[in-house]
């Protein structure tokens, strides 16, 4: 792993990923009051896989297809599958909330890498997992299961499908060999495929086109598409993989922090302190992450 260049501007890199991944959780809220979500989620990801395959274009970056089966499985579980179900639990969680749930992945993606992949878990892993745990079940609060359960349960199932994708990925890249930026824009592409098969079978309501719409479309296929894929790319290049997977801290605290201020989501004491519980186990994985790569030498 390249660390070469200038740690500054990666590290100012990695702050603007994290605002605008967190921040576009209130943009994906906001913007269901215009577009069902399912029609949402089939255009903003056609859309996005198209500025990845002319990210891949300009910057001449190879456009073959490698291993098509296992790329179309992984495009159906982490862009079709996935957004589908966080569109779909913003039609009645907060955006904040959704946010930190679905960033739950770490902790599942942990226990299936060890069935599925034989990857040990060590001692700090499980304390963040149980830590995690705690946190779920108070930001769950299944002794209550008021108004948002079900968006409650399709933001975890979102963050299980992530973390199975995950793996999928994993496996698939130890058997291949990927181009990153390519590998994204064609799953990308097979998932966008299958959410318009699903928004075309799914009775929606049409558009409204407002401003806000078109100017969802544009920062989902731009700025959270196309120049955040760009912003992780040079991360990995400038930084450690421990470093950079601070960015799986940030997003969830931008989310939250976005929700409570411009949609007024202010959580309850007992959601608070689950909140903040599932982000603390998120930074001891980032610490573990961050301690082991520099043993490895970054």
């Amino acid at each position: 792993m390249s660390t070469t260049g200038t740690p500054r501007m990666a590290l100012v890199a990695l702050a603007a990923l994290s605002l605008i991944w967190g921040y576009n959780w209130v943009v994906m809220k906001q913007v269901i009051q215009y577009v069902d979500p399912f029609d949402f989620s089939a255009i903003r990801t056609l859309l996005g896989a198209g500025t990845l395959f002319l990210v891949l274009i300009v910057l001449r970056r190879p456009l073959s297809l490698v291993a098509a089966r296992q790329v179309v499985l992984l495009g159906v579980l982490q862009t079709g599958a996935f957004t589908a179900l966080i569109q779909w639990a913003l039609v009645a969680g907060g955006a904040g909330k959704t946010a930190v749930l679905v960033y739950t992945m770490p902790f599942w993606v942990i226990p299936m890498a060890w069935c599925m992949l034989g990857e040990r878990v060590r001692g700090l892993q499980w304390a963040a997992i149980a830590v995690a745990a705690s946190g779920l079940v108070l930001v769950l609060q299944p002794w209550a299961m008021a108004g948002s359960g079900f968006s409650n349960f399709l933001a975890v199932a979102a963050g299980m499908t992530w973390a199975a994708s995950a793996v999928v990925a994993k496996r698939m890249r130890r058997d291949h060999d990927f181009d990153l930026l390519s590998l994204t824009a064609w799953q990308m592409l097979f998932g966008a495929l299958a959410l318009v098969v699903v928004a075309m079978l799914h009775p929606s309501r049409p558009i409204d086109p407002t401003p806000y719409f078109f100017g969802a479309l544009l920062f989902n296929a731009v700025l959270a598409t196309g120049l955040a894929w760009l912003l992780w790319l040079y991360v990995l290049q400038r930084l450690s993989t421990g470093m950079a997977g601070l960015s799986a801290l940030g997003v969830p605290m931008v989310g939250a922090l976005a929700g409570w201020i411009e949609l007024g989501e202010r959580p309850s004491a007992v959601e608070f302190t689950g909140m903040a519980l599932i982000v603390g186990a998120l930074a001891m994985l980032s610490l573990w992450s961050l301690v082991q790569s520099r043993r490895a030498g970054g």
